[in-house]
């Protein structure tokens, strides 16, 4: 009889959606708030910002190497990509991945409709963001959301808002189809392990159109429409280097939560910043959403490597020195802990340096067939809720270590040589290590 019930209240409810548009600029000067937490928001404590800017170790020119030739009307997301799916017979209208009970989603509508009952139903859902090219890191962070709540929805899409007009959203990678294979053996073994309490419920793969219904507003910095702005966090690191970044990532996580309306949101620590700009996001705007879960980043067992979609572009070559920035924070964390002496910028990012130029000096003594060339975008010591940057470690509340390094293209490919994915542009890739208090 519930189950009829809640069948008689879905079918008579009304569904709306709003196409206003929305402008939302945050502009005042954020103050340090919470003390890293990788479960939830929670109130804000008043601190003095720090206004030292990270390491000088830019280079003086910051042209990307890979111009896009995609325009937003033939941006690539997962939906517009082949599927081999057919709609269920036991449910009309939608789609669902091969041999699964897992749903496919492509309209706003359809998520809603979905979402419904469960409210009713008083199940937890939980939502985990992607652009798809799913990688182990990724099912880190579903295996986490299954584990907490009864359906899980994986977003994929490749939101153009978040690249430059010079990043690489024209060679992103789209793999749907490996992506679905991927949920499927995942919800499989989620279905076999008896400690979690739900598992993948849906994907929803929206195109532009759906996710801008009224028009892709464009990637240039000035360009006009509806935005979500969070400063200064959004301003410094990777935004200084990305202008329109975090801006493209708040727009989208703000649409992604109003058409899901999660209860939990999970990402992964790999985006340090991200998670910091989110968990803002989350609070200044009131937002429904129960926790901000940041899941600890996935790294190659071997050599310590974050695990990124970008991955893909380095190839043989370059992948066997991708590491360094991970070893380079992994020496500052050591400098960190090993004495209040050594708690200061200098001491902590001086010995990340070392790092960085003794292995580039080991690179260019090699032939121009045989080096990888690198340069180092930034070495941070900042704030875990602002991520200003900082000159001495509160030992009490901890800090950021973070950075970014782009890798060039090989100078002279060998005959067949494994250049990576689109023939091997420049990479930037991104890691991060958290101080914890003492």
């Amino acid at each position: 009889m519930r189950m009829q019930s809640t069948n008689a209240l879905f079918r008579r409810a009304t569904l709306s959606s709003s196409t206003s548009t929305l402008s939302i600029v945050r502009r005042s000067t954020l103050t340090a708030t919470r003390g890293f937490s990788s479960t939830s928001t929670t109130p804000r404590t008043s601190a003095t910002t720090n206004s030292s800017a990270a390491l000088p170790l830019r280079t003086p020119t910051r042209t990307r190497q890979f111009p896009t030739t995609a325009t937003p009307s033939t941006t690539r997301t997962m939906a517009s990509a082949a599927c081999s799916t057919s709609p269920s017979s036991s449910s009309p209208g939608y789609e669902k991945i091969p041999n699964t009970s897992i749903r496919i989603l492509r309209t706003v509508s359809s998520v809603r409709r979905f979402r419904k009952p469960l409210t009713l139903d008083s199940r937890s859902v939980a939502l985990v963001p992607t652009m798809g090219a799913l990688h182990a890191g990724h099912l880190s962070l579903i295996r986490a959301a299954a584990r907490d709540n009864h359906h899980v929805i994986v977003s994929i899409y490749v939101n153009p808002a978040q690249f430059g007009v010079r990043e690489d959203l024209g060679s992103y990678p789209v793999t749907w189809e490996a992506d679905c294979e991927a949920l499927a053996k995942l919800d499989r073994e989620l279905a076999d392990d008896g400690e979690n309490l739900g598992r993948i419920s849906a994907v929803f793969a929206p195109t532009t159109g759906e996710m801008y219904p009224a028009g892709f507003p464009g990637q240039e910095l000035d360009s006009k429409g509806s935005f979500v702005t969070i400063t200064p966090v959004g301003e410094v690191l990777e935004g200084a280097s990305r202008p329109t970044f975090f801006r493209g990532v708040a727009t989208v996580c703000m649409k992604l939560f109003n058409v899901c309306q999660p209860d939990r949101v999970y990402f992964g620590q790999k985006d340090v910043q991200q998670t910091v700009v989110i968990k803002r996001l989350v609070e200044d705007f009131l937002m429904p959403i129960e926790q901000v879960v940041i899941v600890p980043t996935a790294r190659d067992q071997e050599d310590g490597l974050a695990l990124s979609s970008r991955n893909v572009y380095l190839g043989e070559r370059r992948r066997k020195v991708a590491n360094v920035l991970y070893r380079a924070l992994k020496a500052a964390e050591e400098a960190y802990a090993a004495g209040e002496g050594k708690r200061d910028r200098v001491g902590v990012l001086g010995a990340a340096q070392k790092v960085m130029e003794e292995t580039l000096a080991e690179q260019m003594k090699l032939s121009p067939s045989e080096r990888v060339k690198f340069e180092v975008d930034y070495l941070s010591l900042a704030d875990p809720d602002t991520m200003l940057e900082l000159e001495t470690v509160d030992t009490k509340k901890g800090g950021i270590l973070s950075g970014a390094v782009r890798f060039l293209p090989v100078e002279e490919p060998k005959e067949g040589e494994d250049l990576g994915h689109s023939g091997g542009p420049l990479v930037r890739l991104i890691d991060n290590i958290i101080l914890p208090p003492k």
